[in-house]
């Protein structure tokens, strides 16, 4: 008897929470460049979303690819982060670029372009992979393909 009645309330509990909807991606934003040392560069962005759902889930970024000019330079790396339930959120996105990446490419002018956006303090960053969101064994995963022109400040 102990048994059926924690059934039902799990029954209960499941069937009460909307699981129905995905959450709303709503754009990637603030891409910048938030430190530069002798060996990498910082840059940070914010994914926005909002979840319609009664129940969290988790999203994991191990799938975006940093472009600088056109080069892969780095990928976003983030912990997987815990999506609030009934809400409006964001999620850090963080990748380190090695200098020594940038210096090594030698495809069709690519240093010099790079040394121009360090001449003309300006790089085009580009946020390119899948967001992976996870609840209850439902995945979905969301585009994510960004361009920004950023700001180098020294």
């Amino acid at each position: 008897m102990k048994h059926n009645l924690y059934l039902l309330i799990l029954l209960f509990i499941l069937i009460g929470c909307s699981v129905t909807k995905q959450p709303v991606f709503i754009k990637v934003d603030n891409i910048k460049i938030t430190s530069i040392s002798s060996d990498t560069i910082r840059l940070k962005a914010e994914a926005f979303f909002e979840n319609p759902n009664d129940v969290g889930g988790k999203i994991s970024t191990d799938e975006i690819k940093v472009l600088a000019n056109g080069i892969e330079v780095a990928q976003v790396s983030s912990e997987d982060f815990k999506v609030p339930a009934k809400k409006a959120f964001a999620i850090p996105l963080q990748a380190k670029v090695p200098i020594k990446k940038l210096l090594s490419t030698n495809k069709n002018g690519v240093l010099g372009g790079l040394l121009n956006s360090f001449l003309t303090k300006k790089v085009t960053v580009r946020l390119k992979g899948n967001l992976e969101y996870v609840v209850f064994g439902f995945k979905k995963e969301f585009l994510v393909d960004k361009t920004k022109e950023v700001k180098i400040k020294f």
